[in-house]
């Protein structure tokens, strides 16, 4: 495992200041996954791009939090389950819905577990899902364009996800009541 920076405001390269400044006006705090991804200004700059347009999607919260929370969770992420959860609950997600995700039991919903498996089947197949798994999420109520939104959340999720896994990105004091480790298999 690589060992990487904690940057600040005072030791972060030029082009990454005010992504943090943004960061401190937005959340009281430089989150250590920004602090870890300051040292390339590029990949702070697209996290933050690609969280904007996750934002800008057609996912409703619910539905990003399912998205983030899959993807996070099958990618083993120490750092950003816990802070998806955080974040799920101060936009009032279901805690079922939460929980759910976060041990990989099935969602009270058909739509949601459709998108659950659909984000898995992206993931898993290196975006070649099997016809089953996209006529299910179709049939489900998604389009194409949600397909395509799926793959922006998707990017952003592997920056963060393998960012926090090569530099074992220190959790955060806000989120350490939501630690995370995977179910035994």
């Amino acid at each position: 495992m690589a060992k990487a920076t904690l940057h600040t405001l005072q030791t972060a390269p030029e082009a990454a200041k005010p992504l943090l400044e943004d960061s401190i006006k937005t959340y009281g705090m430089v989150p250590n996954l920004y602090a870890v991804m300051a040292e390339s200004p590029a990949l702070l700059e697209g996290y933050f791009q690609l969280h904007r347009l996750a934002e800008a999607s057609g996912f409703s919260p619910e539905e990003r939090t399912v998205i983030w929370l899959t993807i996070n969770v099958a990618n083993q992420c120490h750092y950003c389950v816990p802070a998806h959860t955080m974040i799920a609950q101060g936009e009032k997600i279901d805690a079922t819905i939460i929980d759910a995700l976060r041990n990989e039991t099935p969602l009270p919903s058909d739509r949601l577990e459709a998108l659950r498996s659909f984000a898995l089947a992206v993931r898993e197949t290196h975006g070649h899902p099997e016809a089953a798994a996209t006529a299910r999420f179709l049939k489900a109520g998604y389009d194409n364009k949600a397909m395509m939104d799926l793959l922006v959340i998707y990017a952003q999720k592997i920056l963060s996800n393998f960012t926090n896994s090569l530099f074992d990105t220190p959790l955060d004091a806000p989120f350490q009541a939501f630690a995370w480790e995977p179910a035994a298999k």
